[in-house]
């Protein structure tokens, strides 16, 4: 199970709304950045939505894809995010924010 929530991205992402993105752990991309969390606790779809929506109020995030089998969060911002920002919306979500994968 995923969940993906997207706005309008930059020419050049590597990302689609279909969820296809690279493996990278935190890859550079033309007008932005991607970073990949591992999230304990998501468990179905709820979950995936649950951290997708917090995590999608960080200001400058542009896309966010949860999945609940990996425990993987896949973030696209238009700038490098702290920790502390992603720690805080997973959090809010009720599920605890393990790092960088």
């Amino acid at each position: 199970m995923t969940t993906e929530t997207d706005t309008p991205r930059t020419a050049g992402s590597c990302c689609s709304s279909t969820g296809s993105c690279n493996d990278g752990a935190a890859d550079v991309q033309v007008g932005g950045v991607t970073a990949v969390y591992e999230v304990k606790g998501m468990t179905c779809g709820h979950c995936e939505a649950a951290v997708s929506e917090e995590v999608s109020g960080i200001e400058g995030v542009t896309s966010v894809k949860a999945e609940a089998a990996t425990g993987r969060v896949t973030v696209d911002s238009a700038a490098p995010l702290t920790d502390d920002a992603v720690r805080a919306a997973v959090d809010e979500a009720g599920y605890e924010l393990v790092g960088r994968v």
